[in-house]
């Protein structure tokens, strides 16, 4: 069943989300939201989807990245966000540790905020603490844009959106970001808009 994913605007996508209980996790609701929400990632299409999202304010995100997403991607743009197909997995109660340092900017999008993209700081790498599908612990270690794509879900989870953090001067449709930077380096992107 697909669900509805609210777009900003929605209050749900602004607030915390409330930490979930491993005896409700193995319940059958949430079981059944983990799959509504695969299955609306994967009609979307997309990588990432929180529970806020669906209009639940739920500390839940499903992540994914398939192989035919990169597909239509060039190697020089796969190599550079270090991209990577990830495995169908759910992270529950998530604590995020940002590792020191390394900082990285790519464009990047929410599918609740359609038609747009904008260039988004995140952190190189991080150490993720959470719960799996069936309630047990688990310690993700990421990289590339496996990290960006936990950073952002996780964004969700506290109420905070892609465009909290974005290089405002980069935000712009998808249809002029084609048209204009997606063959742009990172670079020619920021000088063209006087960004320093």
């Amino acid at each position: 069943m697909r669900l509805k994913i609210v777009s900003a605007g929605e209050a749900v996508l602004r607030q915390s989300a409330r930490p979930l209980t491993v005896a409700e996790i193995r319940g059958a609701a949430i079981q059944q939201l983990i799959e509504y929400m695969r299955e609306t990632m994967h009609d979307a299409p997309g990588v990432g989807l929180a529970a806020p999202q669906v209009g639940q304010p739920l500390q839940l995100a499903v992540i994914e990245d398939k192989q035919e997403y990169l597909a239509g991607l060039s190697a020089e743009h796969v190599a550079e966000r270090e991209r990577r197909p990830v495995p169908f997995h759910v992270i529950i109660n998530p604590v995020v540790h940002l590792a020191p340092g390394a900082e990285v900017e790519f464009f990047e999008g929410c599918l609740s905020v359609p038609g747009f993209t904008a260039v988004v700081p995140r952190a190189l790498r991080v150490r993720v603490e959470c719960l799996d599908h069936a309630g047990k612990s688990r310690v993700i270690e990421a990289s590339g844009w496996y990290a960006r794509i936990l950073q952002h879900e996780t964004d969700h989870l506290q109420g905070t959106l892609y465009i909290d953090r974005m290089l405002s001067r980069t935000f712009c449709s998808v249809e002029n970001h084609s048209r204009s930077w997606k063959t742009k380096s990172l670079a020619e992107v920021k000088a063209a808009l006087g960004i320093n």
